[in-house]
């Protein structure tokens, strides 16, 4: 339960403002009631699929894929909503059926998206199998997907 809370509040931190270092994460998370080490901070950060992105000031800030998900460009949606002919949810895969000679192509545009609850990805041909945490985050990146397929 606590580790959950402090996931949360680490969300919320890196989205409220521009956190550089797992020591500013600390610090933070301690003045909202946290006593965390600087160990606890990384796994969170590692378990959480947290990266860093060029924030102001020539900073580096750490960020999540829910952020960033909004940053796939528009070439890559174009090249998504092109190739991409189905998608389904299969337990905890999505299978993404497109056009012959585009899965490879449809897999970039995905992992340019970076959904933390994809795993990996492996593209065929025409088909592109996308493995999830759990059958709830397959249906959920299912979803997504649909969306930008509808633009």
């Amino acid at each position: 339960m606590m580790r959950n809370q402090r996931q949360e509040a680490i969300l919320s931190l890196i989205e409220e403002r521009e956190i550089e270092t797992q020591g500013e994460l600390c610090a933070a998370l301690a003045a909202r009631g946290f006593s965390v080490t600087q160990a606890t901070v990384s796994r969170d950060v590692k378990d959480l699929h947290l990266f860093k992105v060029r924030g102001t000031q020539k900073r580096f800030r750490y960020a999540c894929a829910a952020q960033s998900e909004g940053t796939l460009s528009e070439k890559h949606r174009e090249l998504f909503r092109a190739s991409a002919l189905t998608v389904r949810p299969v337990g905890n895969l999505v299978v993404v059926k497109t056009l012959p000679g585009s899965a490879s192509n449809a897999g970039v545009a995905v992992d340019e998206l970076a959904f933390r609850e994809v795993a990996g990805s492996i593209a065929g041909d025409d088909t592109l199998l996308l493995i999830c945490e759990s059958t709830e985050d397959g249906k959920a990146v299912a979803e997504r997907l649909l969306a930008v397929i509808k633009g």
